[in-house]
């Protein structure tokens, strides 16, 4: 009896992880593609059964084309920015330099800040006149610039956010990769009078494709879910430049109360993300060495 009991109990807590995932990522998805099928219940008017009509109105949406484009160009302007950037400090702290410990706390620090704090830190570096980026500028000769209100400069400004707060994270993960390195295939290497930087592109780096793998897919939905920056920052203005896919999510389904349309849009990026990681997991894990 204690036996099954035991058994019974390991079972629980092995599926109960399991199960709370589902709870709480899966059955939401599927309750978006739900609710994506229904319009938009008002007072006065139940919700009724459409089909694929939100869906239809998603190849109407003006708005929609825009906050895609930008979307895709924050992705490309973040991912591989960052992926290199934490590749150098996680070189750089790997190295015997002095103060490596203060360097990896230098680095990491971004990242242990919550995202409201960090845009309000960042609204007063961009702000205009008085922002130190204004007073930057000023010292070298040069106008201010309204980086958040300009068309032009607003989702760049964006990026730059972002990967100062995501980089010294994927430092991490590829600081644990290089301190995993095989020493004996290095040395061979330098037996064989292969430089440092011949080293690094033909031994080292091979052996952190794994890592790539991984903090590239998590750039990628780290780029498609920022709402917090954007809420502070800029609301997706000046005239939608900033606005990202979730945060026209957001101000579809709690600004405009659009229900149905915000669950659509939901699954929209849902199969987006799904889509990009499994490009990114079958071309970049062709090229991969394992150990």
């Amino acid at each position: 009896m204690n036996k099954r009991l035991s058994l019974g109990m390991a079972f629980v807590l092995l599926v109960l992880p399991s199960s709370l995932l589902v709870a709480f990522t899966h059955y939401p998805a599927v309750r978006a593609l739900a609710n994506s099928l229904w319009n938009n219940a008002t007072s006065r008017r139940p919700s009724r059964f459409v089909g694929l009509d939100n869906y239809a109105a998603l190849l109407e949406d003006e708005k929609l084309l825009q906050v895609l484009i930008n979307s895709g160009l924050y992705a490309l302007g973040t991912i591989p920015l960052a992926i290199v950037l934490a590749i150098g400090m996680a070189l750089l702290v790997n190295s015997r330099l002095p103060a490596t410990s203060l360097m990896r706390l230098s680095f990491f620090m971004p990242t242990m800040l919550p995202m409201v704090a960090v845009a309000n830190i960042w609204l007063f570096f961009y702000a205009p006149g008085i922002g130190l980026a204004s007073q930057i500028l000023s010292s070298m000769g040069l106008p201010s610039v309204n980086f958040l209100g300009s068309t032009e400069t607003s989702l760049v400004s964006m990026m730059v956010v972002a990967v100062w707060k995501e980089a010294g994270l994927f430092m991490i993960f590829y600081l644990a990769a290089l301190q995993t390195v095989p020493v004996h295939l290095k040395e061979a290497a330098r037996l064989e009078g292969a430089g440092s930087v011949r080293v690094f592109l033909d031994v080292v780096l091979p052996l952190l494709r794994p890592t790539t793998i991984f903090v590239a897919v998590n750039a990628l939905i780290n780029a498609f879910r920022l709402v917090d920056h954007i809420i502070v920052m800029t609301r997706g203005g000046p005239n939608n430049s900033s606005a990202l896919l979730l945060y026209y999510i957001y101000e579809v389904t709690f600004g405009h109360r659009d229900f149905a349309y915000g669950a659509t849009l939901t699954v929209l990026m849902v199969v987006i993300l799904g889509a990009l990681a499994a490009f990114q997991y079958r071309v970049l894990d062709r090229r991969t060495h394992y150990q």
